[in-house]
């Protein structure tokens, strides 16, 4: 999962880019870049680390002209690194960068098709490299000097004709403008926004709506599945569906863990969903549990929150704050290493003893991935004198990898794979486990957009949208995705002192 920023305005755009991107940063912590424009060059930073760090002040004086993109990344498929680290770049035609949220499920075939038909050279196996090259080859077949709106459409619908998978992403063209499109399926996120300057209107793209909003940007729009938004550099907004069949299909997991709160998409309210699901999850509770012996609600921290409110409010429960967060640890799901993220989870939460003493205590957590941070948690609940620990997970059981763009682990690193609701209750040590019914998740976040066709929601049901995944893809994937494998890779990176390419600021 990644975050996007795409701006075309009337001054120096890297300070916006920059801000959005710090807004945007809970979609990734593993590196982050930003490219801009002026006067037909590429002005570029980039490099692992948080948008803090990465971007000092001598960094962004050179980050000179009124058209940029931005990037925040965490790897997927175990790969991470600064050769990684976009936006990525190529010189023909034009001059492109662009910045990708998603994965590719046919890049290995694209990759191919690049080199043999093509005759296009990637530096990496990245299938964000892969996805600029398709566009890039697309935009030189029409052989145009002065490419228009219209070219940049019939490009992007080659690009859908060619990719399968989820995908959203920005592009900029030098001194030409920025380009936004989305999958036909609609899997990952993209909004449009303006802003009325006195010099004239601004345009954005982001991955999500609060990235428009901290910037006084007005929301327009979503990008729709298979549309293609264009801005070109004087300011005009050109828009075009790209697809031939598309459907709104989005991940039902950025509505349960990704997104921030305060964030619409799709017309859907990432707050009103998270509450609906605490909603549903307490009348499970109420069916399964009449007369359960539940004391208080303690959500933990942050991404539950939500939804552990509105469940004590239906249950008639008093919500307590027992774990306190140090806000200076990242996000434990994306970390990469076993071993790195068990030790983060005592670093990050620290329990309030007076919350558990003598309690039955009801955890909510967002969801339940591989079960290494509730096990732990719920040891705490039980070291600081909790009486007796249930656990409640706002979504379903994830049994199945995630094959757009999320780096869920490998299924036999799931806890839920091939485990009943029993067994994993037993693995994370709790007295009793909950789990939302996928019906009821879906209805939570179907309820603020009727219209949308149905949800990814791939990683509980097996189900890949896409209809382009069989068993012998999920098995290379798990073949990448595994911790030891991670652990290699990152080992080889390392050895090799991977390098960045060409216009990379890296000092």
């Amino acid at each position: 999962m990644c975050g996007l920023v795409g701006l075309v305005g009337k001054g120096n755009v890297a300070p916006d880019i920059y801000d959005a991107l710090t807004v945007l940063q809970h979609r990734g912590q593993d590196a982050a870049g930003i490219m801009t424009c002026s006067e037909g060059r590429f002005h570029q930073r980039k490099r692992e680390g948080l948008v803090r760090d990465v971007f000092q002040q001598h960094h962004m004086q050179r980050l000179q002209g009124p058209i940029g993109i931005g990037h925040v990344r965490y790897p997927t498929a175990g790969s991470s690194g600064t050769a990684l680290a976009q936006p990525f770049y190529v010189n023909s035609p034009y001059g492109i960068a662009l910045a990708h949220n998603g994965n590719l499920t046919n890049s290995e075939q694209l990759a191919r098709e690049l080199f043999q038909d093509d005759l296009r050279h990637l530096n990496t196996d990245s299938d964000s490299e892969v996805l600029l090259n398709i566009f890039a080859h697309e935009m030189q077949t029409l052989g145009k000097l002065n490419p228009t709106a219209e070219d940049v459409f019939q490009s992007v619908e080659a690009v859908h004709r060619r990719c399968r998978g989820g995908y959203a992403a920005v592009a900029m063209i030098v001194d030409y403008g920025v380009v936004g499109f989305r999958d036909p399926h609609g899997i990952r996120p993209l909004v449009v926004g303006k802003r009325e300057t006195e010099a004239g209107d601004e345009f954005m793209v982001a991955s999500e709506s609060v990235a428009l909003d901290v910037l006084g940007f007005r929301m327009i729009d979503d990008v729709a599945p298979g549309e293609a938004i264009f801005i070109d550099r004087d300011g005009r907004l050109h828009r075009r569906q790209c697809a031939q069949e598309p459907h709104l299909r989005p991940c039902i997991f950025e509505h349960v863990y990704f997104a921030r709160p305060d964030s619409m998409m799709d017309g859907i309210s990432v707050y009103k969903t998270r509450m609906r699901q605490g909603e549903s999850l307490a009348r499970k509770v109420l069916r399964e549990r009449p007369e359960h012996d539940i004391d208080v609600v303690i959500p933990i921290p942050d991404t539950s929150r939500i939804a552990a409110q509105s469940m004590a409010h239906e249950l008639g429960l008093k919500f307590r704050e027992g774990f306190m967060k140090n806000r200076y640890i990242g996000r434990t799901f994306i970390m990469p290493g076993q071993s790195q993220r068990k030790k983060s989870v005592r670093q990050k939460l620290n329990p309030v003893p007076l919350e558990f003493e003598g309690k039955n205590v009801l955890l909510v957590d967002d969801s339940i991935v591989r079960g290494t941070t509730c096990r732990q948690i719920i040891q705490m609940a039980r070291d600081a004198g909790a009486n007796k620990v249930y656990f409640a997970s706002a979504a379903p059981p994830v049994r199945y990898p995630n094959v757009y763009g999320i780096d869920m682990p490998s299924a036999t690193e799931l806890i839920a794979h091939n485990r009943s609701v029993e067994e994993v209750c037993e693995q994370i040590g709790a007295d009793w486990l909950v789990y939302q019914d996928l019906e009821d998740l879906v209805a939570c976040s179907r309820e603020g957009n009727e219209h949308a066709e149905g949800f990814d929601c791939s990683v509980f049901d097996g189900q890949y949208i896409t209809g382009d995944v069989d068993q012998a893809y999920l098995e290379r994937i798990e073949s990448l995705r595994n911790d030891e494998a991670q652990s290699r890779e990152r080992a080889r990176q390392q050895a090799e002192g991977a390098v960045v390419g060409l216009h990379n600021d890296v000092s």
